[in-house]
């Protein structure tokens, strides 16, 4: 992948499900295209995308995006009445769904979207299998981001001075 077609670059992310990082440990990661209806693409490229409380489900051989909340720009000029929750199908191969079936019906993983981007002119979300942390984890990893902090911090006065 080349460095503007990244996830993580910020000229082509439309929303990152900034939570999952603090809530989850993040074991391994897909991409998968998504169904959208004309409104919704209008909606993205202007940035009205969330994906905070969203989560994806696996029934009957295909992936399903449910909870994305994309708000509708104007409901007068469109023909359609505006859902801006509805379920919306991830586009992967079958390999990919079996490998993530397996895994969520192990105890512990679920999945759950990462991010929406832009790759090619086409919207991707990035989902991932993951485990929830417990308690103690949330706080080491917050204790070690602190730190992480606190040492940029002192490298940075140790070498202006």
């Amino acid at each position: 992948m080349s460095k503007k077609n990244k996830p993580g670059n910020a000229s082509n992310t439309i929303a990152l499900n900034k939570k999952a990082k603090h809530e989850y440990h993040i074991e391994e990661r897909f991409e998968a295209g998504v169904a959208l209806l004309g409104w919704e693409v209008k909606s993205l490229r202007a940035g009205k995308g969330q994906l905070t409380d969203a989560y994806v489900l696996l029934k009957d051989g295909e992936a399903w995006l449910l909870g994305a909340h994309i708000t509708p720009l104007n409901t007068a000029s469109t023909h359609v009445i505006a859902d801006p929750t509805r379920t919306r199908k991830l586009l992967l191969h079958a390999k990919e769904i079996a490998r993530i079936l397996g895994q969520v019906n192990q105890a512990g993983h679920t999945c759950i979207p990462l991010a929406l981007y832009w790759k090619n002119n086409r919207v991707k979300c990035e989902i991932a299998l993951v485990k929830g942390k417990k308690l103690f984890d949330k706080r080491a990893t917050e204790k070690e981001r602190d730190w992480n902090r606190q040492k940029q911090r002192i490298m940075r006065d140790a070498t202006t001075s």
